[in-house]
């Protein structure tokens, strides 16, 4: 099965307007909402240059659902400021646009800070055996490396409102850093699973990233995924993400909203 570098390395010879997404990376009848982030970012961060301001912010819609096969990806440059650069990317699958995605790359500027506080205390990978993908799973977790650290266990019925992963990519993807935590990023199924005990179906609506460092400044391999319920009603549910290095820097924030069907 095609590895996530190389369904990169595809999509930048295509100067990241097509890319063809394997079987392997389905989950249901779409494919990983991850990698389809992940090519949209390519795409909008191949249109801005080498020489463009870090990604700020990602946010994405997901239409309907991308089949496996050839995708089409169109950017956009809405707006390029003194400081901000806004980027537009659609993803198209089957004839019609399936995700639609915003990206903002913002320049540094000098100014007082304040230190993100989140809490880091993740249990050692160590201490819990990595994950097994079998027949029952989504195909597209073979590709990943995880230790589920506790909580939000699918169709358990504990009714979770956290989950805690370690996570890291099956392949080498160092030479896209921004494609590598974007595709790290959904990686937490909907927490709302847990409170289950039979299949329920599920489906991203919306889904926005922000980034506290600059993709090209985090280099390590392994993250901590540390994601909550925020809450649920009338088959929509809201979670959100904090995204830890392996060293406990805080790199990114996660929201999602989702729908489940009973």
């Amino acid at each position: 099965m095609q590895s996530i570098q190389e369904i990169f390395d595809d999509a930048n010879d295509n100067n990241g307007l097509e890319v063809t997404i394997p079987e392997g990376w389905s989950q249901g009848r779409a494919a990983y909402g991850g990698l389809i982030g992940a090519v949209a970012a390519s795409a909008m961060c191949k249109m801005v240059g080498d020489d463009a301001p870090p990604i700020r912010s990602f946010m994405g819609s997901f239409v309907a659902p991308v089949a496996p096969g050839h995708c089409q990806i169109i950017p956009k440059l809405v707006r390029s400021g003194k400081n901000v650069t806004h980027m537009a990317a659609d993803v198209r699958s089957g004839g019609q646009t399936s995700f639609q995605s915003i990206a903002l790359f913002g320049s540094s500027r000098d100014t007082k800070c304040v230190e993100p506080c989140f809490p880091f205390n993740p249990e050692p990978r160590e201490s819990v055996p990595p994950l097994i993908a079998n027949s029952m799973m989504p195909p597209f977790l073979t590709n990943f490396d995880c230790h589920w650290t506790g909580g939000g266990i699918p169709l358990t019925g504990n009714k979770d409102r956290r989950l805690g992963l370690w996570v890291r990519h099956g392949s080498d993807v160092s030479d896209y850093p921004v494609e590598k935590i974007i595709s790290i990023c959904d990686f937490p199924p909907p927490i709302m699973m847990s409170h289950y005990t039979s299949p329920v179906r599920v489906s991203s609506l919306s889904w926005s990233l922000e980034f506290l460092l600059p993709p090209c400044d985090v280099d390590t391999d392994w993250f901590y995924l540390d994601f909550n319920l925020d809450a649920a009603a009338n088959g929509y549910s809201q979670q959100s993400g904090y995204i830890f290095t392996e060293d406990g820097r805080l790199c990114a924030l996660s929201r999602q909203c989702m729908v489940y069907f009973e």
